[in-house]
């Protein structure tokens, strides 16, 4: 079995934040979002001795890869990087790593979402898998409609009208690649496109339609990375999650006449003055917070703040922020606001 992660997205409604930083290596609580999913499937990759991990990832340049390298090797896996330069879609993407999908079972996993408290290893069964989770908009995500069994009996992308409220999270198991590369390369051939893309969603219809069985499972926690309100939202989940067995705050942080409101992670070498910070705020290494109030924000490495009165805001690395009304702020790596 091998691991394939799809990250070429340019993360367009996660601007300005994924202008320097791909959105699945922004840090959360201490991990980047990429570090944060491999290991939520690290028991199937235990449990399945998977050796070797494949990214598909856009122009990122060398740092990027040296990342991707030295994450997998943290974890005993051989990684191999295919590229998609021009984002086509989730079906364009998988297609560029048709020389991996050789006929061995995989799991595909996108880089912008995150699973909790689901034994993953234990529900691969001898079908392909689908997971899924019940939203309040169906109408934004690939859908899934199911019998009482939970077999798959339709696939749709993003339907205008109800079918069902079962969204597919960006997970899958493929019991033999070599068919899911067959019909990727059908549709790329015969030009079958959703929204001017290719999409993954056309591909699982047309392998149902021709006779694969496809389950599906649901996760118990799916947090989203789509934009910045999900994020948000979704950094708070894990800290509300984490805080309950893990020690979230640094020992080598500098805490000086301030409040901390937990659920809060702050980072290694990062000073707090005169401020209060949380609940739910993330706030990465060597970062300064000085004569500030922060709530529910997502603050990136080697960052300064001060006179800052912050809620629902994300500010990228290294950057400055210097401000005194109450604002809800969106500041790029390298930015600066006084």
């Amino acid at each position: 079995m091998k691991i394939i992660i799809p990250m070429a997205g340019k993360g367009s409604r996660l601007l300005p934040h994924t202008l320097n930083t791909p959105k699945p290596l922004m840090s959360i609580a201490g991990k980047t979002i990429l570090r944060r999913l491999v290991e939520n499937l690290y028991k199937i990759i235990q449990v399945f001795s998977i050796q070797e991990i494949i990214f598909i990832i856009g122009n990122f340049g060398n740092q990027v890869e040296k990342q991707l390298i030295r994450l997998s090797h943290d974890l005993s896996l051989n990684p191999i990087i295919y590229y998609q330069i021009i984002p086509l879609g989730t079906a364009d993407a998988l297609l560029k790593a048709k020389n991996s999908l050789t006929g061995e079972p995989i799991i595909v996993a996108f880089s912008d979402s995150l699973f909790y408290q689901n034994s993953f290893d234990k529900e691969i069964t001898h079908d392909n898998i689908i997971w899924t989770k019940k939203v309040k908009n169906p109408h934004l995500f690939g859908i899934v409609k199911c019998d009482s069994s939970g077999v798959i009996t339709h696939f749709i992308e993003k339907p205008n009208n109800y079918v069902s409220n079962l969204a597919i999270v960006g997970l899958y198991y493929f019991k033999n690649s070599l068919l899911l590369k067959k019909e990727l390369q059908s549709i790329f051939d015969r030009n079958i496109k959703n929204e001017k893309e290719y999409q993954l969603t056309s591909v699982l219809e047309n392998m149902r339609i021709k006779g694969e069985k496809f389950i599906s499972k649901q996760v118990k926690e799916w947090m989203d990375f789509g934009n910045q309100k999900r994020t948000i939202y979704s950094n708070s989940r894990i800290l509300s999650i984490e805080s309950k067995n893990s020690k979230l705050i640094h020992e080598k942080v500098m805490i000086k006449d301030s409040l901390i409101i937990k659920p809060c992670s702050i980072g290694k070498h990062t000073s707090i003055e005169n401020s209060i910070i949380g609940p739910y705020v993330s706030i990465g290494k060597h970062t300064k917070v000085k004569n500030s109030n922060i709530k529910k924000s997502l603050i990136q490495d080697y960052t300064i703040i001060q006179y800052a009165n912050l809620n629902h805001s994300i500010i990228g690395n290294q950057s400055i922020y210097i401000g005194e009304k109450f604002k809800k702020v969106s500041l790029s790596d390298y930015s600066v606001y006084k």
